[in-house]
């Protein structure tokens, strides 16, 4: 009778674990304006019977990462040309499911107010991975300071993005630098410029005013729009149509308009 019990009160607890998790969707997202805009969400999605769980990381290789491990159902960081790299060097198959906001990609400098004022021999740091770094190298090109070989700007996320190896032309001689994109605001005050992210410039409360220069990249269809991204058996999974919907919805739109000043815009 007591095996009984226990074999019932097993399957009643698995029973409930299971149901809850029907009910729960764990996300993984960077702070800003990604995780704001997830906050902005949940109590949306929670009059719809989901629960959103936001996990906040600090760096690009983690919500990858635990979404492919199934630690996270889904995560909403990264752009489709980074998503792609990532997939190719893993031999993994995320998969973007709706675009949600655009941010900026900036020039910064705490020893310069011109880049005219750059000094020969100058140090500049660009992202260590290789869309970000591209992105940055090409970010350099735009302002004057070196040429690269190959396309001046992505039109596709399949297109390929330029290495320090494709600088063809660098008239001041500048010393580039590779560093964790997280670390480069931190890194300001020893390098005399550099190439930031806008989720970091955020979170470090930059003022991106002061920025030499700020991308946001082509208008109309962009392939630096931000995405909520899912794995490939996941992709039908109704509690992400869900949050993909709150997502691209005009309460969202009016929220990124009113939060960020037109700094971070809508992609949809």
């Amino acid at each position: 009778m007591l095996k009984s019990l226990t074999i019932a009160a097993g399957l009643a607890l698995a029973a409930f674990g299971s149901a809850r998790a029907d009910d729960t969707l764990v996300v993984g997202a960077t702070a800003i304006p990604h995780a704001e805009i997830l906050e902005f969400v949940k109590p949306i999605l929670a009059k719809d019977g989901l629960d959103l769980d936001i996990r906040v990381f600090t760096d690009y290789i983690q919500p990858n990462a635990q979404l492919v491990s199934g630690e996270l159902d889904a995560n909403y960081y990264q752009y489709r040309p980074f998503l792609n790299d990532y997939n190719k060097q893993r031999g993994t198959d995320l998969t973007p499911i709706v675009p949600v906001h655009i941010e900026p990609f900036v020039a910064y400098s705490t020893k310069i107010d011109a880049v005219e004022k750059l000094a020969d021999g100058a140090t500049v740091a660009i992202p260590n991975d290789p869309v970000n770094g591209g992105r940055g190298l090409l970010l350099l090109q735009k302002l004057g300071l070196i040429k690269v070989a190959g396309k001046p700007e992505l039109t596709s996320p399949e297109d390929p993005l330029p290495t320090i190896k494709d600088v063809v032309e660098n008239p001041k001689n500048l010393k580039i630098v590779e560093l964790e994109s997280a670390l480069l605001p931190r890194a300001l005050g020893e390098v005399d410029l550099a190439a930031l992210n806008g989720n970091y410039v955020f979170e470090a409360k930059l003022d991106i005013s002061k920025s030499l220069l700020i991308d946001r990249g082509q208008d109309g269809y962009n392939v630096w729009s931000e995405y909520l991204v899912t794995r490939p058996e996941t992709k039908g999974d109704a509690r992400v149509a869900k949050l993909a919907k709150a997502l691209n919805s005009e309460e969202t739109r009016k929220f990124i308009e009113e939060r960020y000043k037109g700094q971070v815009v809508a992609a949809f």
